[in-house]
């Protein structure tokens, strides 16, 4: 599937502010039942759906007070820039190179965590979080979209050469690439949690 038309400036604005809102949405979510197990150690949380689909199981694990209130405040304030940033580009804004950088190193830093996260649930917890899991979607678009948007711009400036060609390629085949990049988490997730979902099929 090629994509030699994508025109990011007009369609990133878009990707930013839905991003911000539903990871806004989502962390609102995680920050609620984190309180609420902590005032009540038996709460049980709306996305508590089978033993595999379990918030309540990584929220109250070692590895998930890792992802703890301090980083949902984060992400808060993260969610935030992106919805905004979203709104001020389809206001016509022309935002700085070190505005552009900054919000490539902060989408770096979410891959990363979510990356990690993923992990950490499927590899330790056991456990997958339905929340955590769009959240993943979402930081991980914004990343692959943000970060081309910035090559495209000059803002991140590649040498010249091949790296030149291996982008033309990747950028042609953006969508495929973003696509793999899922499928291969969900075949990852879908081989560790087939005792459970095995028996479906």
């Amino acid at each position: 599937m090629s994509k030699r038309k994508l025109r990011l400036p007009q369609i990133l604005p878009y990707i930013l502010i839905v991003a911000g809102i539903i990871g806004y949405i989502g962390t609102s979510m995680l920050l609620y039942d984190k309180l609420q197990l902590l005032n009540n150690p038996h709460y049980i949380p709306s996305c508590n759906l089978n033993p595999v689909l379990s918030c309540g199981s990584v929220i109250t694990s070692k590895q998930g007070e890792r992802f703890s209130l301090p980083t949902d405040f984060i992400g808060f304030g993260a969610f935030t820039v992106l919805a905004v940033t979203g709104v001020v580009l389809l206001a016509g804004a022309k935002l700085k190179r070190w505005y552009w950088l900054g919000l490539e190193i902060g989408s770096i830093f979410g891959v990363i965590s979510v990356m990690g996260l993923f992990i950490e649930s499927v590899y330790f917890i056991h456990a997958l979080c339905p929340v955590c899991m769009t959240i993943w979607v979402i930081t991980i678009t914004t990343f692959w979209y943000v970060t081309l948007y910035n090559i495209d711009q000059g803002h991140i400036r590649l040498p010249k050469g091949k790296s030149q060609s291996v982008y033309a390629w990747i950028r042609r085949h953006h969508l495929d690439l973003l696509l793999t990049w899922f499928l291969i988490i969900a075949l990852l997730i879908l081989k560790h949690f087939w005792y459970y979902y095995g028996r479906y099929f």
